[in-house]
């Protein structure tokens, strides 16, 4: 597993806001504790709001706000697509600008999901991969407005594509990373897909309606 990846699944355990011990952590995703310790630093060092020590354990915590202002998901969005452009320009000092950006960003923005509608950040992957992940931005914010099921042709961490029928509940921002959670029809469960990995999304004429255990509400990560 690449250690991006690992992190990733390291803020998906830490998402419900419990106190998980290091040991726990290490033993579900097969590595070292000490691994765990130095990926816990990693994210803190990235802006992620991780609480605890060794021995003790750890948790996230804190709302999402950028002094003095307050920001819709939409305006996150905007703010970080506009970002990432910038800092793949060949002009150097727009790049620069775009990157130093960039980490005051990081600075004053750490999050804590704790309602629906609320925002994650997570501010160690590469902007090329959020440039390439808002090409399916369009088409999966307006299927969830009209609940209307996607088929995905998804990149999974091993390399292989496979193409899933699913329901599109919500979209989560990690910084230069988002997230969809949908109920999938191939695995029939939920399954949260990083939006950067989605290789093509078709918006299909079938819609959805709520069934129970197929609802956001039902959804625990």
């Amino acid at each position: 597993m690449r250690r991006t990846d690992r992190l990733f699944d390291i803020i998906q355990i830490l998402r419900d806001g419990k106190l998980h011990r290091a040991q726990d952590i290490a033993a579900r995703l097969e590595v070292s504790t000490r691994t765990i310790y130095r990926d816990m630093d990693t994210l803190a060092a990235s802006g992620v709001p991780v609480e605890g020590e060794r021995g003790v354990g750890y948790m996230v915590r804190e709302a999402i706000t950028l002094p003095p202002l307050t920001l819709t998901v939409a305006e996150l969005e905007a703010l970080n697509l506009g970002v990432a452009i910038v800092s793949e320009a060949a002009d150097e000092e727009l790049k620069a600008a775009a990157l130093s950006l960039a980490d005051k960003i990081d600075a004053v923005l750490p999050t804590q999901v704790v309602a629906e509608a609320d925002a994650w950040k997570f501010a160690v992957y590469p902007f090329a991969d959020a440039a390439r992940g808002f090409a399916q931005m369009p088409t999966l914010r307006a299927a969830i407005r009209a609940r209307q099921k996607l088929r995905l042709c998804y990149l999974a961490k091993d390399g292989s594509r496979t193409d899933r029928i699913v329901r599109p509940l919500h979209m989560e921002y990690w910084g230069r990373v988002w997230t969809l959670t949908a109920w999938c029809e191939l695995r029939a469960a939920f399954r949260v897909f990083r939006v950067d990995l989605i290789e093509s999304a078709e918006a299909l004429p079938e819609l959805f309606v709520d069934e129970p255990g197929k609802r956001l509400s039902d959804y625990v990560p």
